[in-house]
């Protein structure tokens, strides 16, 4: 049985075999100057462990370091290594043929049973974004009753447009900034499970995606279903799906903004700043706002 011991910091104290009852070892560390010999019947791990830290080797003046580095058993392990780095006579190289031991979908498959796991257990972040969906849908619903029966006026059909496009912000800006700190946890988990060859990139990248349309398909459903019949819009299953799709898809650009923010930026506070300017921008030049006759006007002075 071999033993590989490393002090604070990465360097090496004791590399080689232990020996029956760790006589080996035992005689390696008793025959540096200082160290106390092991007493009978003494765990030899807990006496390694005692004789060589950073405490004793202030106490001695010495270096575990620099002592192995300098001992003729550092010189053979040296030896042994680059007798087993070169390949034996007539051998052929190892040679995969792909990058990762899994196919594409394989990766997919684990990544996106991940994120799953990952979300359903995560209930401040889903539960939060159902919770602040029906809220807004609600508040909206009640502040805006019947007002989708009044079509008379054209200020009526602005308040109409206001409702929907107040709601559809609100919403939609709550959702990109939500995940961008779940997405920040799983990139950090994303880089040291990369570095260890576990999967690609782009398997990850579809998980993240794929992982959120159910969610924000439940909260297009829920905002729907409150709001639609709340406001008091024509009660046509044509014109109904419309406005649900026109929910779902809008929710998940924000969401996918939010995501690919994050991707494009080191941390979520600066993610944070960059949504912020951008939110401003879209809220102001969407065609609502600033309408779109004005806006031509503006670009063209």
């Amino acid at each position: 049985m071999q033993l590989f011991l490393l002090k604070r910091g990465g360097r090496e104290i004791y590399v080689g075999p232990l020996g029956y009852n760790s006589c080996h070892l035992i005689q390696y560390f008793e025959r540096i100057r200082g160290v106390q010999k092991i007493k009978l019947g003494y765990n030899p791990a807990t006496w390694m462990l005692e004789i060589t830290t950073a405490a004793k080797e202030t106490e001695l003046e010495i270096d575990f370091a620099s002592i192995y580095r300098n001992s003729n058993l550092y010189k053979e392990n040296k030896g042994t290594i680059g007798q087993l780095s070169k390949p034996a006579p007539g051998s052929i190289d190892l040679n995969f043929p792909t990058k990762f031991s899994t196919s594409f979908f394989t990766q997919a498959i684990a990544c996106l049973w991940k994120q799953h796991k990952s979300y359903w257990r995560n209930l401040t972040y889903t539960g939060a974004r159902l919770f602040f969906t029906t809220t807004i849908a609600l508040m909206f619903g009640t502040m805006f009753l019947n007002l989708g029966k009044n079509t008379t006026k054209e200020q009526d059909l602005f308040n109409a447009f206001g409702s929907m496009f107040g709601s559809v912000f609100f919403i939609g800006v709550q959702n990109a900034l939500s995940v961008q700190p779940v997405i920040d946890v799983e990139r950090s988990v994303y880089y040291r499970e990369k570095a260890v060859g576990m999967y690609a990139s782009f398997p990850f990248a579809a998980s993240q995606v794929l992982i959120e349309i159910p969610y924000v398909f439940v909260q297009a459903v829920m905002y729907s279903a409150i709001v639609y019949p709340l406001i008091g819009y024509d009660l046509n299953p044509h014109k109904y799906l419309w406005f649900f799709c026109v929910m779902f898809f809008t929710l998940l650009y924000f969401t996918f903004y939010g995501i690919m923010n994050l991707a494009l930026t080191p941390n979520q506070h600066i993610a944070y700043v960059a949504s912020g300017a951008f939110f401003g921008v879209w809220n102001l030049f969407s065609g609502f706002v600033i309408p779109k006759t004005v806006s031509i006007l503006i670009q063209v002075l």
